[in-house]
């Protein structure tokens, strides 16, 4: 980590949430190539499953601290079999030295809603079960955790991360209530900011109340956004567009807003 009394212009960007094994092979290449042009330090690449874990793990060794890996399996998807938890979860252990953190991990909100609206019945629990077995995993090999877990689902990740005593959480991408953000915030939760904080309401007013202390920049690719970056591949260097709406909502320059946000980032993931 920096040191306090270097130059806040100096302070990099870093996008503390990216699906960098989901872009294409080119993509891939291209990115890590160009991101130092733009004052990204580095990213930390989530994983979507064991496959996705292997290729972040690949990255970060080919591209060194540019590429820090988090394992996991995200509850957007079919749940795995009993087997493939097992596969996944002693993998993790064996190259916990090598991650980050575990992520992306959580609850499936959007795949519950589509099952709800099609009649379609759901059964939540496996999934709860499954996000706390990776809670335990995190407690156990001391990472922090980034979660996927939006609206109610969030009260139940905050439950199974005061129920291990694990504070390190990174709650990416977060939409819910005020009185979720108020627990998430005195509980030391982390969020993350991701490039629709330029034209979304919901995510600006949020980022006007969250603890500065608690924020961070993400970009979420290769999902893709709307406004200004229409039509555009999500790229890292978005991160700065980022940094520069949340000095605008918080009255900042947006070098402090940039040492701030590096700064949060480097202290939750010991960087």
């Amino acid at each position: 980590m920096k040191s306090f009394m270097q130059r806040e212009a100096d302070f990099p960007l870093m996008d503390t949430h990216i699906h960098l094994d989901s872009y294409s092979l080119s993509d891939q290449q291209a990115i890590l190539a160009d991101i130092r042009h733009h004052e990204v330090q580095s990213v930390i690449s989530v994983s979507m499953h064991l496959a996705s874990c292997k290729r972040n793990l690949e990255l970060a060794r080919q591209y060194g601290p540019m590429v820090r890996p988090a394992f996991g399996y995200h509850p957007e998807q079919p749940l795995p079999s009993s087997d493939e938890i097992e596969e996944l979860l002693d993998w993790m252990a064996e190259h916990a030295d090598k991650m980050v953190a575990v992520g992306e991990v959580g609850l499936p909100y959007y795949a519950r809603l589509e099952a709800e609206s099609e009649g379609r019945p759901w059964d939540n629990r496996p999934y709860a079960d499954l996000l706390e077995q990776f809670i335990a995993f995190a407690k156990k090999h001391h990472k922090p955790v980034i979660l996927h877990a939006v609206y109610e689902d969030a009260d139940i990740a905050c439950d199974l991360l005061e129920k291990y005593g694990v504070t390190r959480a990174h709650f990416h991408w977060f939409k819910g209530s005020r009185d979720t953000l108020q627990r998430m915030a005195g509980n030391g939760y982390f969020i993350s900011f991701t490039p629709d904080i330029l034209y979304e309401e919901e995510i600006r007013d949020m980022a006007c109340r969250y603890p500065d202390h608690l924020v961070m920049t993400e970009t979420d690719g290769p999902w893709p956004f709307e406004g200004p970056f229409t039509g555009q591949m999500t790229h890292p260097r978005m991160t700065a567009s980022v940094a520069a709406a949340w000095a605008e909502l918080q009255g900042l320059s947006i070098s402090e807003a940039r040492r701030i946000l590096y700064e949060n980032a480097a202290r939750l993931y010991d960087l």
